[in-house]
């Protein structure tokens, strides 16, 4: 795949990621909402909104994409899941709207990891020969 489609990819994943901070640092109504009804309201709402800037920021640098990547995929597991067993698809009368954007999310950082597998593997590497270093 062309850098610029997944430089594109990336993209997509920090604007929606980043457009849902707003909500989530000012403990929007909406937003308080959702996070109540996990049983996590506030510190659930404000750490994973730092979560979701800290993986924004690091899918915006070459260097660190693949971990911004993979930590987006985990989030939007985490999102897809309480919207199918806790919140519901459609949430506030938003048509899915919210649900739709955690899988954008999920997507385009799935198909950024898998078209950088070598990346990928190198970095498991480095992590797995670090770890067996004597201390």
């Amino acid at each position: 795949m062309k850098k610029g489609i997944l430089y594109s990819i990336r993209l997509i994943a920090v604007i929606i990621l980043f457009q849902t901070l707003y909500f989530k640092f000012t403990a929007h109504t909406e937003s308080v909402e959702l996070f109540s009804k996990l049983g996590v309201e506030p510190w659930g709402r404000i750490t994973v909104g730092i979560i979701e800037l800290i993986a924004g920021v690091l899918l915006l640098i070459n260097a660190t994409a693949i971990i911004g990547a993979a930590l987006g995929i985990m989030l939007m597991i985490g999102a897809t899941a309480s919207h199918l067993f806790t919140i519901g698809i459609n949430t506030n009368n938003d048509g899915g709207l919210l649900f739709i954007m955690a899988l954008i999310v999920l997507i385009c950082c799935s198909i950024y990891l898998n078209e950088n597998k070598k990346g990928v593997i190198q970095m498991l590497q480095k992590l797995s020969a670090n770890k067996s270093k004597p201390a």
